[in-house]
C-alpha cells in the first residue's frame, strides 16, 4: 500500500514489475532486496508498472500484483506510476533522437535476424529507411562502457561489437523497455536500482542512453535469480507459482534466507509487516550471495 511517511534521505529506490503476470518467488526477491535496501538507507521506495506491452498483458495481473505486495507487507512512496501514461514523453525522445541522426528506422523482420544471435549487423544503419512501417534503432558507439556493481563486481560490454544498434521503437509502435525504463528512472530520480542480474547486460545500453540524453547514473545492484531444476529462471514465461495470501509469512523468510540476511524463530509466526519491519535495520547488501544464480531446490 501506498506510504504517507516523508523521508529525507537522498535515496530513492523503485520496483518496476511488469503485468504479464503474477508475482512470483523470484519477484519476490528482487521487491524484498530493493524494498529493505532503501529502508535501510532510510530512503523512498516507489512503485511503477511497467505496462508497455498491452498483448502481452495478462488480464488482472495489475491488481493482482498490487494486491500481492500489499499482502505481503510492502509500502511504497506516493502514487504508482503507469508506463502507460507516459507515452507521449517516450515518443517525444524518440523523435529528437530521429531528428538529431541519433536513430534510423529499419525494416529488417526477426528471420532476417535470427542468424546473429542477437547481435545486430547494420543492414538499415545507413539505408535511409521511411519511418512509415518500421522499428527505430539507436545508433551505438563502436566502445566499451563498464560500471561497478554492489554485489557483482565490475561489468563490461563492448555495445558495438556485442549488442549493435537497439531497438527503442518496436515496428508496432510500443515502446523498448531501454528507453523507458532510463527515462524513468531520471524523471523520479532514482539513486539506486536493485534488480535481478538477468538484467545486468541490459545496464551497459542504459549507460549510454543516459549519457546520450545527459541523464544522471545510478548505483546498480543485480541480484541472484532463482533457478528451477530444469534449469530456467523463475518466471511468468515459465508459469512460476504465484505468490500465495497464506504463504507471505513462510515466502518472506525463506526470500530473506536466499538473500543471505538474517532471521529468527520468533519470526515464524509474524505478520509480513512485522518482518518487514525486523529486517530492515539488518539489512545487509553484502551478505547477498556473489553469484548471478540460485539453484530454486537448494532454499527449500
Amino acid at each position: 500500500m501506498p506510504s504517507t511517511a516523508s523521508c529525507p534521505s537522498a535515496y530513492v529506490g523503485r520496483f518496476a514489475p511488469t503485468p504479464s503476470g503474477y508475482l512470483h518467488f523470484g519477484s519476490l526477491i528482487a521487491a524484498l532486496a530493493s524494498y529493505l535496501d532503501a529502508r535501510a538507507a532510510g530512503g523512498r521506495w516507489l512503485l511503477r508498472m511497467e505496462d508497455l506491452d498491452p498483448p502481452r498483458e495478462m488480464p488482472g495481473a495489475q491488481s493482482a500484483i498490487l494486491q500481492a505486495l500489499e499482502t505481503y507487507g510492502f509500502e511504497w512512496d506516493g502514487r504508482m506510476v503507469r508506463q502507460s501514461e507516459r507515452l507521449h514523453t517516450y515518443n517525444a525522445v524518440i523523435d529528437r533522437l530521429w531528428r538529431d541522426g541519433d536513430a534510423y528506422a529499419c525494416i529488417c523482420s526477426r528471420k532476417q535476424l535470427q542468424p546473429f544471435a542477437g547481435l545486430y549487423p547494420g543492414f538499415c544503419r545507413d539505408a535511409g529507411r521511411d519511418l512509415k512501417d518500421s522499428a527505430i534503432r539507436l545508433r551505438v558507439p563502436d566502445r566499451e562502457y563498464a560500471f561497478t556493481d554492489r554485489l557483482q563486481g565490475e561489468f563490461r560490454q563492448h555495445i558495438g561489437r556485442e549488442v549493435g544498434d537497439f531497438v527503442i521503437r518496436r515496428r508496432d509502435g510500443l515502446i523498448a523497455y531501454q528507453l523507458a525504463v532510463v527515462l524513468d528512472d531520471a524523471w523520479q530520480g532514482v539513486t539506486d536500482i536493485v534488480r535481478g542480474a538477468d538484467l545486468l547486460d541490459s545496464t551497459p545500453r542504459q549507460l549510454y542512453l543516459q549519457e546520450l540524453l545527459g541523464l544522471p547514473q545510478p548505483r546498480y545492484l543485480h541480484v541472484p535469480l532463482i533457478i528451477q531444476p530444469d534449469g530456467h529462471k523463475l518466471g511468468k514465461r515459465y508459469r512460476s507459482p504465484p505468490l500465495q495470501p497464506e504463504e507471505a509469512t513462510p515466502l518472506l523468510l525463506r526470500a530473506l534466507r536466499a538473500l543471505g540476511q538474517p532471521t529468527a524463530s520468533e519470526l515464524d509466526d509474524a505478520h509480513p509487516s512485522e518482518i518487514l519491519a525486523w529486517a530492515i535495520p539488518r539489512w545487509g547488501a553484502e551478505r547477498i550471495p556473489h553469484s548471478r544464480t540460485l539453484a530454486e531446490a537448494q532454499l527449500r
